[in-house]
């Protein structure tokens, strides 16, 4: 509960000027994706589409940084004018950014179960995923890295047709009691 209200308490929608507007929050980091040009220039094919509808807010991994830079992708990025590099955000900040976000793209696992208990909905950048219950009752798809899935994805929640998820069964926040009890039956 604390840290929902720290979370509430983030300041980082108006230090980006996004208070009341619709955006999308990124996280793009993974090897297979940023290491691999191939992979990279077709999310960030992506991406340029979408920026031109709806700004994306995209806080830049280090190695990401770096691989923009080597693959000579600079120019590139910084013409998506409605693409919002920041800093890497802290945890507070970071929340704050996806529960306000209109939907999410990542290639972060934990985020696809954030978006899910936020009901936001969620574009996974990888072919597969090891909560896959966020696919099966959650807000998550997965695109991989196709151009084509990503936008057409994204055209569906700008189109409000996203499928409405829930939040799946034993996601209560009582997880360590039922371990607790459970240990204390077979010790």
């Amino acid at each position: 509960m604390e840290s929902k209200e720290k979370i509430g308490q983030s300041e980082i929608l108006s230090r980006l000027n996004l208070e009341g507007k619709p955006f999308v929050s990124l996280t793009l980091h993974r090897p297979s994706n940023v290491d691999n040009i191939e992979n990279f220039k077709k999310i960030l094919a992506a991406l340029e589409i979408i920026q031109r509808e709806i700004s994306i807010v995209f806080p830049i991994h280090p190695r990401t940084r770096k691989m923009i830079a080597d693959f000579g992708l600079n120019d590139y990025v910084a013409s998506m004018h409605n693409l919002i590099l920041t800093e890497p955000l802290g945890y507070f900040d970071f929340g704050k950014l996806v529960s306000a976000s209109h939907f999410v793209l990542t290639d972060s696992g934990g985020i696809q179960e954030e978006t899910t208990v936020y009901g936001i909905p969620c574009i996974t950048l990888r072919e597969n995923t090891e909560r896959p219950v966020t696919v099966w009752e959650g807000t998550n798809e997965l695109a991989g890295c196709n151009t084509d899935t990503i936008v057409a994805l994204a055209r569906k929640i700008l189109d409000g047709k996203w499928k409405k998820g829930r939040i799946p069964e034993l996601w209560d926040g009582k997880a360590a009691g039922r371990i607790i009890e459970i240990l204390e039956k077979i010790l």
